[in-house]
């Protein structure tokens, strides 16, 4: 260990969102050691990942199966390396399958049992939406983690009841966005394709957002850029798709993302993280996802909400409409572009995204509410 690093964590990133923010909490810890796993965010803030964050950047019930052998292997590697580091706190970021797979098997090992009776802790970030489906969440949360940090305050009580140490930290984003970012070259009429960063959703999605760009640029919609940012995990696939496609869309890295969504007319986008970044740049935007049939019809059978997307959530209104499943249909994409590029109809968007900024952030970043947090309980 770093003679000047007195603490170690063990941290946890299995997709984009969480190496965004792992990095960001790393950057604001700089006398403590990490190790772990995460993608190119974490690494530029010191990590040396113990195997590439790409294995884990799954979803699905038959994603994951499919990926079995390889995740199975993945939960081994990490169980013995948490062994061997003997961190002070196993932080994990999202990514829930993958991070209860891995404290279960070390606490049912000899060495895991002694870490924990020496005062090993794990913590996580980003809590279940037990509010959502699968309330039972909860209370398995409670058993397997000794701390959690939540979104939001009206999460807290679903897991506060079962004894687990919550703190709603906000959402880790918002300072960063909100009210950060000029609008500047509306006129340009540029349009965002998100397909995502799992390569699952992204073979799904771009076909779709291809159809999309050409039947736009075919049925007269002249002058619009379409332009897709790209993560590490999907780049090399999206560039080799796009060289197929009539409409040339621009490829940008992912960090130029924020200056390219302050600058977009309408964002077409997967269901996830990003839809929660539009919102808070007050960005019009279409929300998709194009699900395996049996995951689709699983995930139907137990939603407890009308929607997915978080901004429609706070505010009990479908404000980004959505288009999950049998529904992600071009014709309705278009329908709903068409209806975004009415003026009246833009404004009363824009005017509704506004009115949620209060309800994403705290006074302090959450990041550094949790940085704080987890500093005095090592120190």
């Amino acid at each position: 260990m770093n003679k000047n690093k007195h603490h170690k964590i063990f941290i946890i990133a299995g997709e984009v969102s969480g190496d965004v923010l792992g990095g960001t909490i790393m950057q604001d810890m700089k006398d403590v050691q990490f190790v772990g796993i995460g993608g190119e965010n974490m690494i530029k803030a010191g990590l040396k990942p113990i195997f590439p964050m790409s294995d884990l950047a799954v979803m699905g019930v038959v994603e994951v199966l499919a990926n079995s052998k390889t995740l199975l292997k993945r939960i081994n590697e990490t169980v013995k390396s948490i062994i061997s580091e003997k961190p002070d706190i196993v932080l994990t970021i999202d990514s829930p399958g993958f991070a209860k797979s891995v404290i279960k098997k070390l606490k049912k090992t000899t060495e895991g049992k002694v870490l924990i009776k020496k005062g090993l802790r794990f913590y996580h970030f980003v809590a279940p939406q037990v509010w959502a489906w699968r309330s039972g969440r909860a209370k398995e949360y409670a058993e397997i983690f000794d701390k959690l940090y939540t979104f939001f305050d009206f999460e807290v009580p679903y897991f506060t009841k079962y004894g687990l140490k919550t703190i709603a930290v906000g959402h880790p984003i918002a300072n960063n966005l909100i009210g950060k970012y000029k609008k500047n070259n509306l006129e340009d009429k540029i349009i965002a394709l998100v397909p995502g960063s799992r390569m699952s959703e992204v073979k799904k999605l771009l076909p779709i957002f291809q159809d999309v760009a050409e039947r736009l640029s075919a049925g007269g919609y002249i002058g619009y850029r379409f332009v897709i940012p790209t993560v590490e995990t999907t780049k090399s696939y999206i560039t080799k798709h796009v060289k197929n496609w009539k409409v040339k869309p621009e490829l940008i890295d992912s960090d130029a993302r924020y200056d390219l969504y302050a600058n977009t007319y309408i964002a077409i986008v997967a269901s996830g993280t990003v839809s929660a970044e539009l919102a808070m740049l007050h960005v019009p935007t279409i929300v998709v996802y194009k699900m395996n049939v049996i995951t689709s019809w699983l995930i139907k059978q137990v939603i407890k909400v009308k929607w997915v997307s978080l901004v429609n959530i706070l505010l009990n209104k479908t404000v980004y409409p959505e288009f999950l499943g049998n529904n992600a249909k071009v014709d309705y994409i278009l329908d709903a572009f068409q209806q975004m590029t009415i003026p009246s109809v833009r404004e009363n968007m824009i005017k509704d995204l506004g009115s949620a900024d209060s309800l994403w952030m705290k006074k302090e970043p959450a990041v550094q509410l949790i940085s704080k947090d987890i500093l005095k309980t090592i120190k």
